[in-house]
């Protein structure tokens, strides 16, 4: 064993992986690098688990060959994401990009509004689809398997709602970055495959038509294994930049 990676629901520091902030583990500066690295001996890495999906997608699946590039993961902890721009990641001045779950999207309808002015993962949430399926808990296959199984209208109209609430961070997104692709993750993924082509026709409705031309969106391709192959890849990184030092020691 080399070393280990973390892929961490929050914001993680680059330069330490100090955990500034991961609210649903209700954690604040919180050293978690160093805490692992002292009681498992070996060089430690984190970083937050969608900009680690990002990376995953980008080398080994559906966004493989991409040199710009947006990913959004869906999951029990909210929203998070990545980017890939002319071929390298964007990680901010302090390793905080991609925090597209924390923005508040405006909507074309106030009646798609499900909070009070709540931000992206607050009004599409995978806790909301659980709910509408009567699931406390679920893997994303059974999560998925469920939501296609129902014959609950309101379960349609759930989904649906969240598809267009997605559709506008999506264009923004879009907007701002003009990708060539576009990669789903989580429950993300159900979102856009369910009653496929709908989320792409919402989001184009919303997106400047020169910024939309040539984008795809892809669902993920790496699975459930996605967020554990990019902290795979964080580890393995200083082996990538300097084999040798690896080899002499």
């Amino acid at each position: 064993m080399l070393a280990a990676g973390l892929a961490v629901p929050g914001l993680v520091r680059s330069s330490d992986g100090t955990v500034r902030w991961a609210p649903h583990l209700e954690w604040r500066e919180v050293p978690l690098t160093q805490l692992v690295q002292d009681a498992i001996g070996i060089p430690t890495f984190a970083d937050n688990d969608a900009s680690l999906g990002a990376h995953a997608e980008w080398l080994f699946g559906a966004g493989r060959g991409v040199n710009e590039l947006i990913y959004l993961n869906g999951g029990a902890s909210g929203i998070g994401g990545g980017a890939i721009v002319r071929g390298l990641p964007l990680s901010g001045a302090h390793g905080y990009a991609g925090e597209f779950g924390q923005n508040r999207p405006g909507l074309h309808d106030s009646a798609d509004r499900a909070t009070l002015n709540g931000t992206l993962e607050d009004e599409v949430s995978r806790s909301r689809l659980l709910r509408s399926v009567g699931l406390e808990i679920a893997d994303e296959p059974s999560l998925k398997a469920a939501l296609h199984r129902s014959v609950d209208p309101a379960v349609t109209l759930e989904i649906e709602r969240q598809q267009r609430v997605l559709a506008v961070a999506l264009a923004n997104a879009i907007n701002v970055f003009n990708p060539e692709r576009v990669v789903l993750g989580g429950f993300l993924a159900t979102l856009l495959e369910w009653g496929y082509p709908l989320l792409p026709r919402e989001i184009e409705a919303s997106t400047v038509p020169a910024a939309w031309e040539g984008v795809s969106i892809y669902p993920a391709a790496l699975g459930e294994d996605r967020l554990l192959i990019g902290a795979a890849e964080l580890a393995f990184a200083p082996v990538l930049r300097d084999p040798m030092r690896i080899v002499e020691s």
